[in-house]
């Protein structure tokens, strides 16, 4: 379409009037015909005699001239009006005063398909005045252009080059998606299949433009030129949850779980009587109804009692209309049968940490001797506790600190006759501090860390008359530059008694004393003991996650149940397949990729057994429902260095001539109509309106 023009030569840059198609002009030999049959028109006449024919001649001489301006004026006429007709056709237009487009016509057309199109106007959805106005633009570039058709699926079949039909199919299957994108991003995709490829380059983004995704600044450059095409309706209100979380580290049975649940109003007004409720395994509770303040965000905590152990599909839901994909929220708890700690111990084990954990439900204490380790069970165990060993061995130092590495914590409590080197080699391998025996014995606990996981929400107040543990023997904890202890308990002169270190997936609790009741009073102390072992069993660095929000990057952490890596694992929900797998040691890495497409449970399998269960969510990125118009775009852009031009809704009516007009200028061809039926109309008032005589 735009190869033809009457210009040969180089790019023009002054505004004369071309072409589209002027072999349409080679019709202008046609307007010879009705010249030459004026021409030689010869008309006969009946004799009439006439005594005197002196008025006679007088008479004929004048209407024969009156009549020879008439049909001239006539032929003119309509000689014009066929003469511009054949210019409609040709498709005449004024260029632009910047360089001609040349080239095959590259189009890339970028349609919405996220939940927020689902809003309608006129009780249509905004997605399918989306594809309309798409169908249109491929329409307008005709059979010759080739086009990309891309969405926030970013599918690999969009990376391709369509014909005019291909790209029509494409369109005409589009449906909704879970993926949202920035339009920083959906610009460098189209930039990465058309950076190599010669032509005429044109990106359309049809959108309603909402404001969390409008980022062209992060565009640095396009190789094609950006049109913004709205599509939009009236401003909707919305409320939605935004995420949950659990503020401990692992669900327990029969008690309170308490869970997070932030929520936030988008609407500029107050919302009365939200209401709040819960389904836990498929039996729904109400929570509460109130009413939600305009624009503002709240984080409720609504406490979960689960009964029995294994997996646990938890729904949150806030009812609220028109637009429903953020109103609930999936989360999966898993409440373990038992969690089991090991004790490794040199001499005698502790009996009043056996005792501890004999008197935690759910809880269990394996202790094995120093001299009995059994290094292929560590996986099995949620916590091992080091007590009082006077050497750590380098296997045991290297199964520890592979331990750690991979999610593991480690409680040390060093023997007051240890081995100080092979404590200090162990903890330089974790980039931990060191130990330095105390000359002066005797310390005093003065602090409890409340902002710590392990007693954070363990006293509404801590009493003064609470008693604090105290030693008679102990060690300084020298820290490390690269990884400083965090305090726990801290001891009058500031110095650390219990701090905790963080490697990799891992941590080390560290204590300054030994576990022994004759050195250490710790285990004397239940108010202080009891919760820290407690919280150090179900604390960890990665908590498994409760929930994913489905997006192209989700990587699910399971234990490597299999012998040999000949497992594989599938996933069953709302569809099912099997992720990508990668085994890591005792762990496997599974890759979603795009395969899960709607919010809600799914189960990974190990043939017919359920392992455990996910939840998946829809990205929050467009809850906020506000919609950028063409004046805040053109505030947003800026100096607007890309050139992005914005179509209004009146062009887009009439996607064929502004794409000509924008492509090749003005469009001249519907002035040559009006032209056409101008001649028409004089012609017939020349015709009826001026009488002469025969």
């Amino acid at each position: 379409m735009y190869s033809f023009t009457m210009v040969k030569s180089n790019p023009i840059f002054a505004l004369t009037m071309q072409f589209l198609y002027p072999y349409f002009l080679w019709a202008l030999v046609a307007l010879t015909i009705p010249v030459i049959i004026h021409l030689f028109y010869f008309k006969r006449f009946k004799k009439v005699y006439f005594s005197n024919v002196r008025y006679l001649k007088e008479i004929k001489e004048e209407t024969s001239n009156r009549n020879k301006i008439k049909e001239l004026l006539i032929l003119l006429s309509r000689l014009l009006a066929f003469a511009c007709l054949i210019f409609a056709f040709a498709q005449p237009f004024i260029p632009k005063g910047e360089k001609i487009k040349q080239g095959l016509p590259l189009v890339s057309i970028f349609i919405d398909n996220s939940f927020s199109m689902t809003s309608e106007k006129e009780d249509i959805p905004l997605l399918d005045y989306a594809k309309e106005k798409a169908l249109k633009i491929v329409d307008s570039y005709g059979e010759e252009g080739k086009f990309q058709i891309i969405t926030h699926d970013l599918f690999g079949k969009h990376q391709r080059l369509l014909s005019k039909e291909d790209a029509v199919a494409y369109i005409e299957e589009i449906r909704f998606t879970a993926l949202v994108q920035p339009l920083s991003k959906i610009t460098a995709r189209q930039n990465q299949l058309f950076k190599d490829e010669e032509g005429d380059k044109s990106f359309y983004h049809i959108s309603d433009f909402q404001k969390s995704i409008f980022d062209y600044e992060n565009v640095k450059d396009s190789v094609g030129e950006i049109n913004l095409l709205p599509v939009q309706t009236a401003q909707l209100q919305n409320i939605s949850i935004d995420s949950v979380w659990m503020d401990n580290h692992v669900a327990m049975m029969q008690q309170p779980n308490n869970l997070l649940v932030k929520m936030t109003n988008h609407a500029p007004q107050t919302t009365e009587q939200v209401r709040i409720s819960i389904l836990i395994d498929g039996q729904e509770k109400p929570i509460r109804v109130g009413d939600f303040e305009a624009g503002s965000t709240m984080i409720d905590t609504i406490p979960v009692v689960l009964k029995s152990r294994g997996a646990h599909k938890i729904t949150l839901k806030i009812s609220d209309y028109p637009v429903q994909f953020d109103d609930e929220y999936h989360v999966a708890l898993h409440v373990p049968d038992t969690i089991i700690a090991l004790n490794i111990y040199e001499g005698a084990p502790n009996k009043y940490l056996t005792a501890l954990f004999e008197g935690l439900p759910y809880f269990g204490l394996k202790n094995q001797p120093f001299n009995q380790i059994q290094y292929q069970e560590f996986s099995k165990y949620n916590l091992i506790i080091i007590q009082d060993v006077s050497n750590i061995t380098s296997g045991l130092s290297s199964e520890l600190s592979k331990y750690i590495r991979e999610g593991g914590k480690v409680l040390l409590f060093p023997s007051v006759d240890n081995n100080p080197v092979s404590y200090n080699t162990f903890l330089n391998s974790l980039n931990a501090g060191r130990l330095e025996l105390k000359p002066n014995s005797g310390i005093e606990v003065s602090r409890i860390n409340t902002e710590e996981f392990i007693f954070k929400d363990v006293y509404n107040k801590i009493q003064s008359n609470i008693t604090l543990p105290k030693a008679n023997k102990s060690f300084h904890i020298q820290n490390s530059s690269r990884n400083a202890g965090e305090p726990i308990l801290t001891n009058r002169d500031g110095s650390l008694f219990m701090c905790k270190y963080t490697y990799e997936d891992g941590l080390l609790y560290l204590c300054a004393s030994s576990l022994s009741e004759n050195v250490n009073n710790l285990v004397l102390n239940a108010e202080i003991f009891v919760p820290m072992l407690y919280k150090m069993a179900i604390s960890g660095v990665g908590q498994k996650k409760i929930a994913f929000t489905i997006t192209n990057k989700s990587i699910i952490e399971i234990k490597n149940t299999g012998v040999g890596g000949d497992n594989v694992y599938s996933m069953k929900g709302e569809n099912e397949f099997i992720p990508g797998q990668k085994r890591l040691g005792n762990k496997v890495l599974l890759d979603v990729g795009d395969q899960v497409k709607k919010a809600g449970f799914y189960d990974i399998m190990n043939g017919d057994q359920v392992l455990e269960s996910v939840a998946f969510n829809y990205d929050r990125l467009e809850s906020d429902m506000k919609l950028l118009t063409s004046d805040e775009m053109e505030e947003n852009l800026g100096e607007n260095r890309l050139g992005i031009h914005i179509i209004s809704e009146t062009e887009q009516n009439d996607m064929t001539n502004t794409i000509s007009a924008k492509d090749k200028g003005i469009s001249l061809w519907k002035y040559f109509l009006l032209a056409v039926l101008l001649f028409l109309m004089v012609e017939t008032l020349l015709i009826r309106l001026w009488r002469t005589s025969s």
